[in-house]
């Protein structure tokens, strides 16, 4: 399964539900969007180092960008901005799903649904 960047952050905030299913969840990948996206919120390196050991401890595999995913995003954008909002970043995560034919597990189901063809597992933090 691949897991959206709200997944994750909710596991760094404690949230045990998230954890829990990381937990049991053997395979469990990540876009390169969503390690950017991770790294891109830390204010200093230090932090930087706690993204990197969080994904190494729980064994996450980052699948990167290929020309396949990027075609793929951009038609999603094509698609879906003007009619659902769909951004660029949750366009590439939603490609690589695709791509790899996983499922996404998220928590914005208003980001990803309107999307044909990509599998969702819904994930509620509460």
């Amino acid at each position: 399964m691949i897991f959206d960047t709200d997944v994750l952050i909710w596991v760094q905030r404690g949230n045990e539900k998230a954890a829990s299913l990381i937990d049991k969840t053997e395979e469990r990948l990540i876009s390169s969007q969503t390690y950017m996206e991770l790294l891109q919120d830390a204010k200093n390196k230090k932090q930087h180092q706690l993204v990197k050991n969080f994904l190494s401890e729980y064994g996450f595999e980052i699948i990167p960008i290929s020309e396949n995913i990027s075609h793929r995003a951009t038609v999603y954008v094509e698609e879906y901005s003007l009619s659902h909002s769909v951004h660029a970043a949750d366009a590439i995560i939603a490609a690589t799903a695709t791509e790899n034919n996983l499922v996404l597990c998220t928590g914005n189901k208003k980001h990803f649904q309107p999307i044909k063809g990509l599998k969702l597992k819904i994930f509620k933090p509460l």
